[in-house]
């Protein structure tokens, strides 16, 4: 992509913007989306405490701009408007199908502004150019015209039950949601929050991660611009110490549904249940085995291994960090695999053909590299990578290790890089055993021309998503969680619907007993 087209691209982007968000790229951000802006502004108060924080750029590690850094306060006064919006607001008094109009509309406005919201993504995150304006942002407008279909499709039941009664069961929407999302994929976890509280009716409280802001206060000016009223959406950017906390603690929040780590995860379940037990879903780290087994066509294999885990600069929950191959062809699949490594090509992210960006910050680089030492340490055998690619940004080279073993740190921990550790087993039951012998259950692959064999290892795997000669499909229809310590609750599908509904039993006595 020439360097001039992506500096139009993202000065339109930032400069497009009202300036309750943008003010400009060369002068600072402001971090509210302008739903909070018009809700406050009608009674004279600010809706910003004035400090600011910078988002960086990871190619460079240089200030990109400085974000409205939001606060307990701020987060307050977001729930506020929120409730407002909810209890006394035009939303909840629209039909179903008023609703879905206007998730239509801002399905439509994404496809319209779809090269800014890539430049975007691609600049504040560092994942390929490519990747963002392929993929994911056909992603974020897909699952909106998804969720834009059920608005109007949520409905109770009438039940018969004993004695003289009409017996209703409702679906009402829960009330103010609170959201924290990640950084690793912003548009895609704004769409899998937003969409669904959307459609059943709920207003929203969302804070943005604090590396990775700007695509979620761009995204909800486009659904102001789509005619979602004032006080429905909030985007708050902050820290997770201060606004996070705030929003998981707050007494008037309905709803928390949270993607992040484990370790956070516990702590944001803890606030919760502190505060006002609000239902929490939660969608954490995960371990993923990737099993080949001895069957498979060694040269798809690798090639489909390599993505699972190398996917996003290895920056993906359900990457498959741990590649189980059958003793059989463990050599064979080893050379080949490290032969791919070393052919993956890494650079700016807004080059043609670029498969790998940098790492998001400095913290996570450095957590990595930390690991790659431990795998080191622990004497696994490092085949290529291990380093730092470059000197300037977060690079990463692709790294890949053999002769690892369960209870070594880097296949025991969720490292969130390119770094893959390729172990060896001898049949299916050890392999079972091995594969589910971690704390977490988020997906899993597994890479076999034997039916039976898929079929053992779907149903064997303590995991909520089994891949069967592919991996990291995922379809707006189709549910995404975990077991054991990555997560609870569902996301996408007809189950993310649940997370933010209600449900109310009515019980009317009935005069006449022959009335059905």
């Amino acid at each position: 992509m020439a360097t001039r087209r992506i500096s139009s691209l993202i000065s339109r982007s930032l400069s497009s913007a009202p300036s309750a968000l943008f003010l400009s790229h060369e002068s600072c951000v402001y971090g509210y989306s302008h739903s909070i802006r018009e809700a406050k502004t009608q009674d004279g108060e600010g809706t910003f405490t004035g400090k600011t924080f910078p988002t960086l750029d990871p190619r460079t590690g240089e200030v990109i701009a400085h974000v409205a850094e939001g606060d307990a306060e701020d987060i307050d006064r977001a729930v506020v408007a929120a409730r407002q919006a909810f209890d006394e607001g035009p939303w909840p008094k629209m039909t179903a199908y008023e609703r879905s109009r206007i998730l239509l509309r801002f399905a439509d406005l994404v496809e319209k502004h779809s090269d800014e919201l890539a430049a975007l993504e691609t600049w504040d995150n560092g994942k390929p150019h490519e990747q963002a304006a392929k993929a994911e942002i056909p992603m974020f407008a897909r699952l909106f015209h998804y969720y834009a279909g059920w608005a109007d499709k949520i409905h109770g039941l009438t039940v018969p039950a004993d004695g003289n009664y009409h017996h209703q069961i409702l679906h009402e929407p829960i009330g103010v949601a609170g959201q924290i999302i990640p950084w690793n994929f912003p548009l895609v976890m704004f769409a899998w929050k937003v969409g669904p509280a959307l459609a059943t009716g709920n207003t929203i409280v969302l804070k943005s991660a604090e590396q990775t802001p700007l695509t979620a206060l761009y995204a909800a000016k486009l659904l102001h611009e789509a005619g979602l009223p004032p006080g429905v959406l909030n985007v708050v950017s902050g820290y997770g110490p201060t606004a996070g906390a705030a929003l998981a603690s707050h007494m008037d929040v309905d709803k928390l549904a949270f993607t992040g780590s484990t370790e956070t995860g516990k702590i944001v379940l803890e606030m919760a249940a502190k505060s006002n037990l609000k239902p929490v879903t939660l969608e954490l780290g995960g371990k993923s085995p990737f099993i080949v087994c001895e069957d498979a066509d060694v040269d798809k294999a690798v090639e489909l291994a390599h993505f699972a885990l190398f996917f996003n600069q290895g920056q993906c929950c359900c990457a498959g960090s741990r590649t189980f191959v059958h003793e059989k062809i463990y050599d064979e699949f080893l050379e080949k695999a490290k032969a791919r490594a070393i052919r993956r090509t890494v650079g700016d992210p807004f080059k043609r053909g670029i498969e790998q960006g940098p790492q998001i910050d400095l913290e996570q680089f450095d957590k990595i590299l930390r690991y790659i030492r431990s795998g080191i340490e622990s004497n696994a055998t490092l085949e290529c990578g291990g380093e730092r690619l470059g000197s300037n940004g977060y690079f990463i080279q692709p790294t890949v290790f053999s002769n690892v073993q369960d209870d070594m740190l880097i296949a025991q921990d969720e490292i969130f890089g390119p770094v893959q550790s390729i172990l060896k087993f001898k049949d299916l039951k050890e392999v079972i055993s091995r594969a589910n012998k971690t704390r977490y259950g988020l997906a899993a692959g597994v890479f076999t021309q034997n039916i039976d064999t898929a079929n053992t290892l779907s149903r064997a795997l303590r995991v909520g998503t089994v891949w069967i000669n592919c991996f990291d499909v995922f379809d707006a229809a189709i549910p995404f969680g975990g077991y054991k310590m990555s997560g609870q609750g569902r996301e996408r599908g007809i189950y993310s619907l649940n997370n933010y509904l209600q449900v109310k039993a009515v019980v009317t006595p009935l005069k006449d007993s022959a009335w059905l």
